[in-house]
């Protein structure tokens, strides 16, 4: 393809090139927010909105109690919290105190936390209180030598806060006991920090910012190191293509955006935090997604225009009864990543909305975001869009060569949001990185013509039918799109006739949905190797945190069910 051809298909006013040299760290964009919006509400949560002036001296203390500990220029602090306001308050204090934030999933096991813990060699964790039984049973073996133990009603001040700290504690018995002696308090830490010193360090752009883990599923997970140039990068460049539609927020009129994703993970980090910093936006914070009933409730009382989320977020919410207690009226951007978007999904949410989604793709390597459709369009393209400004994109065969277009091979991205390599692993950051400075994503994606690419999957997760390559996404498409559908996923299973067999692991919205029907429709929409040999049904799919169907774990037959129900 000529050199970025894709540039005639942008929308009018979107740039080719950012420029990521405006800003010398994120420190200055993040500071930048605070004095420019000090009176502007940044978070909304429980009913508390937070100003940035709050968040500024909350982290401005919180910055002046972790250097107090005597931690060095360069360490590294794990967070370890849901969307609670403590979260962007710490991230803000690590980058101004000169540490690195490494990023941690709360849900994690013992066994999953030490290995981060250990791998970064993190000197010091702010965590939710909710999580710290598991932090107990690894810590002694970690580097870890100062813990700040938040809660859920710390900033929500007074009554409210001991009445929301006493319904997680006792009634809902969401904080197992733990024992973490020399653990200092989040609201004591702050109080100690605001009269503690504090020196502003010098921090450049070529910095180390955040470890954001990623690769667990494949084996170790490796830590990406997204320098402070590469999270700018990305925040521009994400401000640059939502800037369509964006601009047609009424003046005077504060932009929101709503924060269903997991700030631990680099799509909301990016997306939403830091985004909204850079806009001086209010950002809706969500802390537990999955209950659908009290996320739409919490929707139902704001006024919101941009909400990044993945496909099985907004398949909830558009399923969920209470779906039109919300008003999806302002809404300009629905953002769909982490996992492909399905046709049938995003008919179902451009009908009830008005809003189409756009689907953007990326990886953490990507800070994270590589690619999107653009957002003036209205009807679903089923790609992952065109490369963003300053981004290059190419489609590579096995030996690093650039194959024609319409031909599938793996993508590989190079722009300023690509990482600086992997933590410690330079033997990893080699097989990723090609001579001339492109990230191989481990996607395989078919380019057209005008730079729009389709991603027919991950190299791993292809299936081998009698030779024919089979791509579970496109499997999943087409059986989303049976009324009687909700969710499902596609896996290759072993066959002794035919190398691998097709499983299909259904979630049925119809009740009288049969096995029958599904084969009956597959045989009408895919040729013969791409029909099902297995269909189970189930009452949920394994999912990670952020709302990723985890394949590899469809594989198994469905799991027991429990002679007792647990409790969330």
């Amino acid at each position: 393809m000529t050199e970025r051809s894709w540039l005639a298909h942008y929308p009018a006013g979107v740039p080719a090139d950012i420029d990521p040299s405006q800003y010398p760290s994120l420190v200055a964009l993040i500071e930048e927010a605070f004095k420019k919006y000090a009176d502007r509400t940044a978070y909304s949560f429980m009913g508390k909105e937070v100003s940035y002036a709050d968040t500024d001296a909350e982290s401005r203390a919180l910055a002046g109690y972790l250097q107090g500990l005597g931690l060095q220029r360069g360490d590294r602090v794990a967070i370890m919290m849901p969307n609670v306001p403590q979260y962007p308050a710490t991230v803000a204090a690590v980058l101004r105190a000169g540490y690195v934030v490494v990023n941690v999933n709360p849900l994690y096991t013992a066994r999953e936390l030490e290995h981060q813990l250990k791998d970064s060699g993190a000197q010091a964790i702010v965590i939710l209180e909710n999580f710290a039984a598991t932090l107990q049973q690894c810590i002694a073996k970690t580097q870890v030598k100062h813990v700040v133990l938040a809660s859920m009603g710390d900033r929500l001040g007074g009554l409210k806060g001991l009445l929301v700290n006493f319904v997680v504690r006792k009634l809902k018995k969401l904080v197992p006991a733990f024992s973490l002696p020399a653990a200092v308090r989040y609201n004591d830490a702050l109080a100690r920090g605001r009269g503690a010193p504090f020196s502003a360090p010098r921090i450049g752009p070529d910095d180390l910012a955040v470890l954001q883990y990623t690769g667990g599923t494949t084996g170790v997970a490796k830590g990406a190191m997204l320098l402070h140039r590469n999270l700018i990068a990305n925040v521009l460049q994400s401000e640059a293509w939502n800037d369509p539609v964006m601009k047609s927020i009424p003046a005077g009129e504060q932009p929101t955006s709503v924060c269903a994703l997991p700030l631990y993970h680099i799509f909301a980090f990016t997306v939403n935090m830091m985004l909204s910093m850079r806009t001086g936006g209010k950002t809706i914070l969500i802390p537990n997604p999955r209950d659908l009933p009290a996320t739409l409730k919490e929707l139902s009382k704001h006024t919101f225009h941009s909400f990044p989320a993945v496909n099985t977020l907004f398949n909830g919410l558009a399923n969920h009864p209470d779906f039109n207690t919300v008003n999806w009226k302002n809404l300009r951007a629905s953002v769909g990543g982490g996992m492909a978007v399905q046709s049938a999904v995003a008919k179902l949410w451009l009908e009830k909305t008005g809003c189409p989604i756009v689907e953007g793709y990326g990886l953490s390597e990507t800070s994270p975001s590589a690619s999107c459709n653009p957002v003036t369009l209205k009807e679903f393209t089923g790609t992952i869009g065109l490369p963003l400004p300053s981004t290059y994109l190419k489609i590579l065969d096995d030996n690093g060569v650039e194959v024609p277009l319409g031909q599938p091979g793996e993508i590989a991205i190079k722009g300023p949001q690509v990482m600086a390599g992997y933590w410690q692993r330079p033997d990893e950051t080699a097989k990723v990185m090609t001579p001339d400075g492109y990230f191989k994503s481990g996607d395989i994606g078919i380019m057209d013509e005008r730079g729009y690419t389709r991603i027919v999957d991950r190299k791993k997760d292809m299936i081998l039918v009698s030779g024919f390559n089979v791509y579970p996404n496109e499997i999943e498409d087409v059986v989303a799109a049976i009324p009687g559908v909700l969710e499902v996923g596609a896996v290759g299973v072993p066959d002794e006739k035919m190398g691998e067999a097709i499983k299909l692991v259904i979630v049925k919205k119809d009740p009288g949905l049969t096995e029958e029907a599904v084969r009956a429709y597959c045989k009408q929409n895919l040729t013969g190797y791409k029909q099902p040999r297995v269909i189970e049904f189930r009452a949920e799919l394994p999912k990670t945190p952020v709302g990723k169907v985890l394949r590899r774990e469809l594989r198994d037959p469905a799991p027991a069910k429990p002679a007792a129900a647990s409790v969330d």
